[in-house]
């Protein structure tokens, strides 16, 4: 028997028992599309986290309160609050005797309170900053202005809204020059900052910003910054520039209660935890890849059983052990393949939908991703499973006795 008759007695086997070859192939279909669909989303994923480290800028540095391992989380990712940096910090670092090359520098701190306009109470979350925020975050205000460093020097009490907390409140009615209270103290609106849509590291567009002085000593009755985060002329600089940064601290404080950061390394650390995170999907994925090689596998000895007569048969009448081998284990690569592809076009189906949702939902930076690797690689594996899996079964067939294989009941 040659190799395409037996690849058309594997189909024939199959299409008498559709209902049972369908079920059969259910648990490599679920298998290879849960792990195509964990395989592109993961990379989307990636591609929306790593896309907005890009969209902020590779030549930003940011310090954050408390020491930390370099490659480990900072205290602050771990809800811890420490005090030790300050606005006077930030002036230091501007200092060209002190750092070189950095071009823009903002403190940080961030609140909760109840913003009130007329009938409107809302709870905001609200940043105080330098006036070089708008640069380092590169922000654009659509309407009105940004509030200036003269103005965070004089604590002068003035907000700039991001475009849909506005609207929420405002609606149409024109608001520069509009009064709100923020924790019972008023608040002048001087600008509305333009759409920037969803951020997985700040929502621009629900942001409400206020000179830094304003924020630590109006509202929260503070002196520390949470981090500050600057802006270096060139990248090329980015090293030498962290190390300047260290030693001007270290100077000031008189011991490393610091942790720095630059948007590079935040690139690698990012890249590398996602990476991880899609190989530890996969791998919970493709435990029903195992299971339903098992089903392959079950089903393949009940054929097995069904067909004992007819293995005699043929082997009576000159087929060969390798010729009922070879027919069980086509048949079995021929189910797995089968499975694997429509699993594929589930899995990318599957994919594109959530991608188009993610979209959908103002993360534009969320790609649709299924390579050709991910793909040659699923179509490998099914292959596999059906060969592993099918061996035991097309072996045990073709080791039948024919004279007791012809008198099977």
């Amino acid at each position: 028997m040659t190799m395409f008759d037996s690849y058309n007695t594997a189909l024939k086997n199959l299409r008498v028992n559709k209902r049972r070859s369908l079920l059969t192939m259910l648990g490599l279909i679920i298998g290879i599309s849960s792990v195509i669909l964990v395989i592109s989303t993961g990379a989307g994923a990636q591609s929306l986290i790593t896309g907005q480290v890009v969209a902020r800028g590779t030549d930003q540095i940011v310090v954050l309160s408390g020491a930390s391992d370099p490659e480990g989380p900072p205290a602050q990712a771990l809800g811890i609050v420490i005090t030790t940096l300050t606005e006077e910090d930030k002036d230091a670092l501007l200092d060209k005797h002190n750092v070189s090359h950095i071009a823009y520098v903002s403190g940080y701190i961030t609140g909760n309170g109840v913003l009130k306009w007329e009938s409107e109470n809302r709870n905001v979350s609200y940043t105080g900053a330098n006036a070089d925020y708008e640069i380092i975050e590169n922000v654009t205000v659509e309407r009105g202005r940004f509030f200036s460093k003269a103005e965070n020097e004089a604590r002068d009490a003035v907000v700039v809204m991001g475009s849909a907390l506005a609207e929420e409140i405002f609606g149409n009615s024109e608001l520069i020059g509009e009064r709100v209270k923020i924790d019972g103290k008023q608040f002048r609106v001087i600008g509305v900052l333009a759409p920037q849509g969803s951020s997985i590291f700040e929502d621009v567009d629900n942001a409400l910003l206020m000179p830094l002085r304003v924020a630590q000593y109006e509202l929260l009755g503070v002196r520390h910054v949470s981090v500050i985060r600057s802006k270096v002329d060139s990248e090329q600089y980015i090293d030498q520039t962290e190390k300047e940064i260290a030693q001007t601290l270290l100077d000031r404080h008189g011991e490393e209660d610091f942790s720095i950061r630059n948007s590079a390394s935040l690139l690698d650390i990012l890249t590398t935890i996602t990476d991880a995170l899609k190989f530890f999907l996969v791998a919970i994925a493709g435990v029903s890849l195992f299971v339903g090689g098992i089903g392959i596998m079950n089903i393949m000895l009940i054929a097995v059983k069904e067909k004992t007569r007819e293995v005699g048969l043929r082997k009576s009448v000159g087929a060969t052990d390798t010729d009922i081998l070879r027919q069980f284990l086509i048949e079995t690569i021929v189910l797995s393949l089968l499975g694997g592809l429509i699993g594929l076009l589930i899995g990318v189906l599957l994919a594109f939908g959530i991608a188009r949702g993610v979209q959908a939902a103002g993360y534009d930076g969320y790609k649709f991703i299924v390579s050709l690797n991910s793909i040659v690689a699923s179509l490998g594996v099914t292959m596999l499973i059906g060969l592993v899996f099918g061996v035991y079964p097309a072996r045990r067939a073709a080791s039948l006795d024919p004279i007791d294989a012809l008198h099977y009941e």
